[in-house]
């Protein structure tokens, strides 16, 4: 389908996220994403090839923009807001991430544990130099986070799995979104960012999951993610001191 051919049914163009790197916009049941980095977009055709759970149909590649069908049902939620999502359909994104997590790696390589320390520690010395969090709350979410910062058995994991990413209907999994940061890594990375704000969704995940996690884990990734993620939210015009997000997921910890 070509772009003429989309747009000639369509009576506006959504903008649905845009900053330096990259912009997402939805004309009509279709959504094309521009990245300036074309290694992103690489990686996410490919993962979107070889992972085992619905993801989006690629209707065209024209570089750097992607055209995706858009998927059904809706999102399981936002960060900042109570999730419209049944725990049934809570649980079925735990079975999904399990699937992924089951599946042959993928062959790329994923961060090294020395990266993610070096970047949690660079990260936490901005906060604290710029006066962005108070140094209590940043020392006590740099502690918390050391409990996922262990070796572990690499896993096909999505690397973004936001609540935003992952459509559902009538509590069945259609499709996940946004595949760009997939590679190899800790399962539990990808449970933390599922539940990131939603800890009353955790038990769901867990159950849908299908076996044992380690909570103090799963907090520490909350803890990573929430402090890493702080400058780049910023930076890019994203307020994470917003009810419910990734600031009150930090305070949550103290």
């Amino acid at each position: 389908m070509g772009l003429a051919a989309i747009m000639a049914d369509v009576e506006k163009v959504e903008v649905v996220v845009a900053h330096d790197e990259r912009a997402t916009l939805r004309v009509g049941d279709v959504f094309l994403k521009i990245d300036a980095d074309r290694t992103r977009t690489d990686v996410e055709v490919e993962a979107m090839a070889l992972a085992p759970i619905p993801t989006p149909e690629v209707l065209w590649r024209r570089p750097p923009v992607l055209a995706l069908a858009a998927l059904p049902g809706m999102a399981l939620g936002r960060l900042g807001e109570p999730s419209p999502a049944s725990s049934a359909a809570w649980a079925a994104a735990g079975a999904a991430a399990r699937t992924l997590h089951d599946a042959p790696l993928p062959p790329w390589p994923g961060r090294r544990l020395d990266e993610l320390a070096s970047r949690l520690d660079g990260e936490c010395e901005w906060l604290v130099t710029n006066g962005v969090l108070p140094t209590d709350v940043v020392t006590r979410n740099r502690q918390v986070a050391d409990a996922a910062l262990r070796p572990w058995e690499p896993v096909f994991m999505h690397g973004d799995l936001q609540i935003t990413h992952v459509f559902v209907d009538d509590d069945e999994i259609t499709g996940v979104l946004d595949w760009s940061e997939a590679a190899r890594g800790d399962a539990l990375y990808d449970l933390a960012v599922l539940t990131l704000g939603h800890e009353e969704h955790l038990d769901d995940v867990v159950a849908g999951y299908g076996t044992d996690v380690d909570l103090d884990v799963i907090r520490g990734w909350w803890s990573w993610r929430s402090l890493v993620a702080a400058r780049w939210l910023v930076e890019h015009g994203f307020d994470p001191s917003l009810p419910g997000c990734e600031f009150d997921v930090l305070r949550a910890r103290m």
